[in-house]
């Protein structure tokens, strides 16, 4: 059984269990070759061999869906490729990795733990995306990426611009050092964002994407205040979403400030019965309870339409350690001339 969003298909079902400078869009690498042809995943893996009803559509803030329809965003942590994960290891999964994406198409797709060369074959082994972001590390490849993928038949990335519309920065109290490392955390953590155009539309939106440190609760509360700022001064007032992986779960006081309603945002999950004690790190066991700490953000304004945890596995093997986290929305009507700052 398929995790479905909800854009337009009320009567299904949906299953449970389940600033420094960036890169720009480079072309597609030539196809890469998979050791073996990866299976067919099996049907949808359900805590409790439950099924969730059809949630109903949030309106966050009042608004009214945009004039360029409905946005699939996913967010993924794809675990870094070059780790000794045994029979996980990347070029054991990568196929189901590349399925998932198939299977949902998102119109972005925010990665976290991505290498560069995982990102090459994504791209290689499903045709279609743009990327933007850069490595961790140095600030240009080496490193994990916290990249945004984005389908290019439906979003665009303008030309760089002054003020930049795009970048990296890092969570420390020296953001735009390339691998700078702050507030206890041991290792470089860093976002990407950018501004993207909505072909159908001609409407500009952002996306920040985010992997918060896994051990500094310090780190966190202070990542999620500098990320806060840096949205608050984006060029332009289009809307914004913030995806990742946080590290901690919606109710911890790290990610309060983010979680509030008063943050201009709205947690796409939140409310969803299902959803609230399913662990989206799992260690490649499979469902479990536990901590939802994969997230996505939708401006105030915006519909969501559907949100999904795609729990999917085959024989008892799944795409990475963390599940993929999805929302369909509606981003608000924008306005005729986006206000400068």
């Amino acid at each position: 059984m398929r995790i479905v969003t909800l854009a337009g298909l009320w009567a299904a079902l949906l299953v449970v269990g389940a600033c420094a400078p960036a890169r720009t869009d480079s072309p597609a690498p030539p196809p890469v070759a998979e050791a073996t042809t990866p299976p067919t995943p099996t049907p949808e893996v359900a805590i409790d061999a439950g099924i969730a009803p059809a949630q109903p559509e949030a309106v966050v803030g009042g608004g009214v869906a945009g004039a360029g329809g409905e946005l699939t965003v996913m967010s993924f942590n794809i675990r870094y490729g070059t780790a000794d994960d045994g029979p996980d290891h990347w070029r054991h999964r990568k196929g189901l990795v590349f399925e998932a994406i198939r299977r949902h198409r998102p119109d972005v797709l925010a990665l976290q733990e991505a290498l560069r060369f995982q990102i090459d074959e994504i791209r290689a082994n499903v045709p279609g995306y743009g990327s933007v972001g850069s490595g961790r590390d140095d600030g240009r490849t080496a490193g994990e990426h916290a990249a945004i993928l984005y389908r290019t038949q439906r979003l665009s990335l303008p030309p760089p611009t002054d003020p930049p519309t795009r970048g990296d920065f890092w969570f420390s109290e020296t953001p735009g050092t390339p691998g700078s490392k702050g507030w206890g955390a041991t290792i470089p953590r860093i976002c990407t964002w950018a501004r993207f155009v909505d072909i159908p539309s001609g409407a500009g939106l952002y996306v920040y994407n985010v992997h918060l440190d896994h051990q500094s609760q310090p780190s966190r509360a202070n990542s999620v205040g500098l990320l806060l700022r840096r949205v608050g001064e984006r060029p332009t007032d289009e809307p914004a979403i913030i995806t990742g992986d946080f590290n901690a779960d919606p109710g911890t006081p790290e990610l309060a400030p983010l979680a509030s309603p008063a943050s201009g945002f709205v947690d796409t999950h939140s409310g969803i019965a299902a959803y609230e004690d399913l662990a989206t790190f799992h260690g490649f066991k499979g469902p479990r309870p536990g901590r939802r700490i994969d997230l996505i953000f939708a401006p105030a304004g915006s519909s969501v339409r559907g949100a999904s945890i795609d729990t999917s596995g085959v024989d008892g093997r799944y795409p990475s350690d963390h599940f993929p986290v999805l929302a369909t929305i509606a981003l608000p009507a924008p306005a005729a001339t986006p206000p400068a700052r």
